[in-house]
């Protein structure tokens, strides 16, 4: 890390800042307060000609980051980069007094700038402040990397997005339109009567999701602490309690594999809505996508990764058995015969010994099915087996009132009906807690607390997750993960 001995260039950043301290100058001060950012001024007279530029009454205070520095002796030309964009700077020894040029003419691309002074058009026509005072407010002591190429290298971009914000507009962008996204979600919530709240990141049991969760120690209590794999008992808790719509928008930890569609923490809406069932939610997600997608691209249809995907409703619907008799190329007898579906997906490769029926067509599903979802698909009846915590299906008890979304071969969400009967919750985490002691690290711990809240009585609910980073991924045309979370996780540097 300590590389300042072997770079000569961070070097002679560092020999800069002690002849700036010799000269008496801050290289570190906090006492510049810039007027108007580079798009205000762009925005309100980039209009303008040189002529009405020059009588322009006041003067104009910009701050930011020195992205280009071009010098011709008793002048030079420096572009400032701050939150809202670029405004280019020209500063002249006679304007701004011999010492203060003696200094700036020290400053590296990186440093951070105050200016104050007038408007003005170059030859070319490029709306300029023309300095009369300059500042130094921080002296960067790396060096940016090479202009026309930039940082490309996708590891290092990631482990330093600090420099990958600086250097790439894009990738600003991409932060940027998370931020709105998530404040439309919220926004889209609250208008439809729900409450926003925060329940614990750190849980004596985790639920709510079948994951490997990360353990943790509280010493105080002398207790075993989980980060939390999902919200979703605490909310279900939040119902029984009388708030009957309810969301958090919240970080979840699952202590599981990185691929480009999973970090090992990541952000979720989740929602609950009473006297409703995972079909109102259908038509809800429905909305809120269609709503999100005409702010922030100002239509239904977006490119995803070179596919064109149409956000317009109604979406299609197919249970697992539809989906995987589709695109499986099996009968229905096939899929409902154990045997014969335990034999097709050992023929696709899929480790299910001594798996029951519903998880081995839970299998089936993601190996031949997923694959195919481009276009926007709930997909329903899951089976019980996979599905702890869902209210079953009155029709056929085998499987549960629950949907998956799938957009771009990827599930982007994930609804249910609730299970709001206590002995048959009960049940199903006895069974859950079986396939924990036979080695299942994912399946749910019994929590009994949670069997409580609902014998005081949940009123019929219907919930969903939906995962905002693959949201963001799908609304940015992102391939991985790892371009839309600021920080993912990775290996540590060598």
């Amino acid at each position: 890390m300590d590389d300042r001995r072997t770079n000569p260039l961070i070097e002679q950043r560092f020999r800069k800042l002690e002849e700036l301290r010799e000269l008496g100058i801050n290289p570190f001060p906090n006492d510049f307060r810039p007027s108007h950012t580079a798009a205000e001024i762009l925005a309100e007279h980039g209009s303008k000609d040189a002529e009405t530029l020059e009588s322009l009454e006041g003067e104009f205070a910009v701050a930011g980051r020195v992205m280009a520095y071009r010098s011709f002796g008793k002048a030079a030309f420096v572009k400032l980069q701050d939150r809202s964009g670029q405004i280019q700077v020209f500063v002249r020894r006679d304007a701004v007094g011999r010492d203060t040029y003696g200094w700036f003419r020290k400053v590296d691309v990186g440093d951070f700038l105050g200016v104050v002074g007038r408007l003005m058009r170059t030859r070319t026509g490029e709306l300029t402040v023309e300095a009369r005072h300059v500042r130094l407010l921080c002296k960067s002591l790396r060096p940016l990397p090479e202009k026309w190429h930039g940082l490309t290298d996708k590891e290092t971009r990631y482990r330093q997005r600090y420099v990958d914000l600086i250097m790439n507009p894009a990738v600003r962008e991409t932060f940027l339109r998370r931020s709105r996204l998530i404040q439309l979600v919220r926004e889209f919530l609250i208008s439809r009567g729900f409450v926003e709240m925060e329940t614990p990141m750190m849980q004596p049991i985790p639920g709510g999701a079948a994951a490997r969760p990360f353990v943790t120690h509280h010493n105080a209590l002398d207790m075993t602490l989980y980060l939390r794999v999902a919200p979703e008992l605490y909310l279900k808790r939040l119902v029984v309690g009388g708030f009957e719509r309810v969301f958090e928008i919240n970080r979840n930890f699952r202590n599981e594999g990185l691929s480009n569609q999973h970090n090992p923490e990541f952000t979720m809406v989740e929602f609950y809505q009473a006297y409703a069932t995972y079909e109102d939610l259908m038509e809800l997600t429905e909305e809120l996508f269609v709503h999100v997608a005409e702010v922030l691209v100002g239509g239904t249809k977006i490119v995803y990764q070179g596919e064109e995907i149409d956000l317009t409703p109604p979406w299609e619907r197919l249970t697992v058995r539809e989906a995987v008799m589709r695109h499986g190329g099996l009968t229905e007898a096939h899929v409902d015969d154990p045997e014969a579906l335990r034999a097709h997906a050992a023929s696709l490769g899929l480790d299910v010994e001594g798996e029951p029926h519903g998880k081995v067509l839970a299998e089936v599903f993601e190996a031949v099915a997923e694959p195919h979802l481009v276009q926007p698909t709930f997909i329903t009846e899951y089976p019980v087996e996979v599905s702890p915590l869902s209210r079953r299906n009155e029709r056929d008890p085998r499987y549960v009132d629950r949907f998956e979304l799938y957009i771009a071969r990827r599930e982007i969400a994930n609804a249910f009906s609730e299970l709001n009967d206590p002995v048959d919750q009960m049940e199903r985490f006895r069974q859950q807690a079986a396939q924990l002691e036979a080695g299942d690290e994912e399946a749910h711990r019994v929590d009994e607390d949670f069997i409580r809240a609902l014998e005081y009585g949940m009123p019929p609910t219907a919930g969903e997750g939906i995962g905002i980073d693959r949201m963001v991924m799908l609304f940015t045309d992102s391939p991985s993960i790892r371009d839309v979370i600021l920080f993912p996780h990775m290996r540590p540097e060598s």
